[in-house]
């Protein structure tokens, strides 16, 4: 099994979690900024990156938004910056892609396909909210369809691309990474391509080792040497799989967006906590970790000095 050096990918705020689900996720640019450069201090060579509305929290894709923080994080810092193209569910593919096409990152995620996104059982144990649109926004997910059609992914591929943009590839299923196949076959995207698993949406394929290892084994047999493989899970499910991960010779991502703690019921107080835990388990198991060059040169992107920002 060929080896490279794991990638850390710390994914800051998310619009998954609300904040009525931890004082600590951070909401207002500032937060943002603040976090973002704690999780690069920390280990982390990529920074995913989502905006939110600095009064009510809830997810927010103005390029204005994103304005306010990237600047500061780029100035501070040498980690790749990686812009959400998922945006908020339910936001349209005009607002999910407005924020990546006015910065032109080194890199955006790009979903790789549709699918039912429950999770309305996230707030399940939230009794008082700070925030009216928090409830029904994760409540409305019981009837939810995450759209990404092969129109809508192809479009976000070709005008992002045209920038000279690569993709993190978020997998929510076996069959994305069929998806993905498809648009290689079509030279639609040029390797290396970054393929990020995402384990436990309800909706998606579950947070077991076993789905790890299948998902590994289909992309090796699908890209073969021309990709490399990262994880994320959700919630509990985190720090185990993220470090298989690791050890099948993947790379990871923790943060905030997928997990709001560190440790069995104790909330993580910042980003840069999940980082320091993963960089010290990596260090532990004598798996290399990649610095942001490294891992610049590992996914060929266009550098920090060719984006919009």
């Amino acid at each position: 099994m060929k080896r490279s050096k794991a990638i850390i990918t710390c994914a800051v705020t998310g619009s998954i979690h609300t904040p009525s689900m931890s004082p600590h996720l951070p909401i207002t640019p500032d937060e943002i900024a603040a976090e973002a450069i704690a999780a690069a201090d920390a280990g982390a060579a990529m920074l995913h990156l989502h905006a939110r509305d600095p009064e009510t929290g809830r997810p927010d894709q103005s390029p204005r938004l994103f304005e306010a923080f990237l600047s500061r994080v780029k100035q501070s810092t040498n980690a790749i910056l990686n812009i959400t193209t998922g945006g908020g569910l339910g936001m349209s593919l005009d607002e999910r892609l407005a924020a990546a096409k006015w910065a032109k990152p080194e890199v955006a995620s790009m979903n790789m396909g549709s699918i039912n996104f429950n999770i309305s059982g996230a707030g399940s144990k939230i009794q008082n909210w700070l925030h009216d649109w928090e409830k029904p926004y994760l409540e409305m997910t019981r009837d939810f369809i995450l759209s990404n059609t092969f129109s809508q992914i192809e479009r976000g591929m070709r005008e992002l691309g045209a920038e000279g943009t690569r993709f993190e590839f978020e997998c929510y299923d076996v069959s994305h990474l069929y998806n993905l196949a498809h648009f290689v076959d079509r030279k639609v995207v040029q390797p290396p391509f970054f393929v990020q698993g995402v384990f436990g949406i309800l909706g998606g394929i579950g947070a077991d080792p076993e789905n790890v290892m299948h998902m590994k084994t289909t992309a090796d047999r699908l890209f073969g040497e021309d990709y490399l493989f990262s994880a994320l899970a959700a919630g509990r499910h985190q720090m185990p799989l993220v470090t298989l991960s690791a050890l099948i010779g993947g790379s990871v991502r923790v943060g905030l967006e997928d997990s709001l703690f560190a440790g069995k019921g104790r909330l993580a107080k910042s980003n840069a906590e999940q980082v320091a835990k993963i960089r010290g388990i990596l260090q532990e198991l004598d798996i290399e970790i990649a610095t942001a060059d490294e891992a610049r040169s590992m996914l060929k992107t266009k550098g920090g000095d060719a984006v919009g920002f």
